[in-house]
């Protein structure tokens, strides 16, 4: 079987500095508040900002024959760039449980008493939204993590059909979401964020949380509330790698993904590359008693 996983990532000696330093400490305190993003953001979107494509794309290795041909008015306009619809194929079962979006998945278990561990730091649900009555409903789920880089494509979709009553903005800082900051804050719980709960045609309530991250300008969600499609835009990341993260209700989902293998990928400290629209799990189908 094929290998589809990456292994942990090397450090670039910047976050060592930053996360793992006294001195580094100090300058992350400056560089993770949200007027400096906001600040970086303001730039992006001018036309200043257009002399810095080119060297991205060569950077990055980026094929721009992915993407739909446009001018790009900011260098923003170029990060939230749109994928031609034929290389991200959006799985039309209703059965079958997709990704969101392109990244890096990585899968955890829900315990009974609504906790999971990301790079030895132990999480809550209740944490992670600030809403005691919403995190029960996750009780013995799952949590799934897909971290965008700065090479992937920055939009995100509705995983089912389904209604959403609006969204919730959570006030934090901006941490990177490489895997050197996972291991030495709680940037899931630290980060700003937005969430929306999402009443699924197929899979229960699911809770998509949208995590910014350092330098990120925005989190711009489309769909705010209403009837919304399976594949549907649901919003997209401005400048910078962010995540999101899934909240999956007991027995709703069998990740199926990955060769089978997505949680001990992730319990072996490697995480599995998926493309929007892909299916990584199945519907459980529920018994009803008569």
């Amino acid at each position: 079987m094929e290998d589809t996983t990456i292994e942990r990532p090397q450090t670039p000696k910047s976050l060592k500095f930053l996360y793992y330093t006294k001195l580094g400490g100090v300058v992350l305190r400056l560089l993770t508040r949200r007027w400096v993003s906001r600040l970086a953001g303001r730039y992006l979107d001018s036309r200043l900002s257009k002399a810095h494509i080119k060297k991205y794309i060569k950077r990055h290795g980026i094929d721009t024959s992915d993407y739909v041909e446009e001018k790009y008015k900011s260098f923003n306009a170029f990060f939230t760039r749109n994928i031609k619809p034929e290389l991200r194929p959006f799985d039309t079962d209703p059965t079958a449980f997709v990704a969101p979006c392109d990244g890096k998945l990585s899968a955890y278990e829900i315990t009974a008493d609504g906790e999971f561990e990301i790079k030895g730091f132990s999480y809550t649900v209740e944490s992670l939204l600030k809403n005691a009555e919403l995190a029960k409903k996750y009780d013995g789920g799952l949590c799934l993590v897909f971290r965008l880089t700065v090479s992937d494509y920055h939009r995100y979709r509705f995983i089912d059909g389904g209604t959403v009553d609006g969204g919730v903005f959570i006030k934090g800082r901006l941490h990177t979401v490489q895997p050197a900051a996972l291991g030495a804050r709680r940037v899931f719980t630290e980060n700003c964020r937005e969430y929306a709960v999402l009443h699924t045609d197929n899979f229960g309530d699911v809770t998509q949380v949208e995590v910014g991250a350092m330098m990120v300008g925005r989190i711009v969600n489309m769909v705010k509330s209403g009837r919304f499609e399976r594949g549907e835009q649901k919003g997209m990341f401005e400048f910078g790698g962010s995540t999101v993260v899934l909240l999956v209700e007991k027995d709703r989902v069998k990740i199926t993904g990955g060769g089978g293998c997505i949680f001990e990928n992730t319990r072996r400290g490697a995480e599995t590359p998926v493309k929007c629209g892909e299916k990584i799990g199945e519907k459980i189908e529920r018994v009803t008693a008569e």
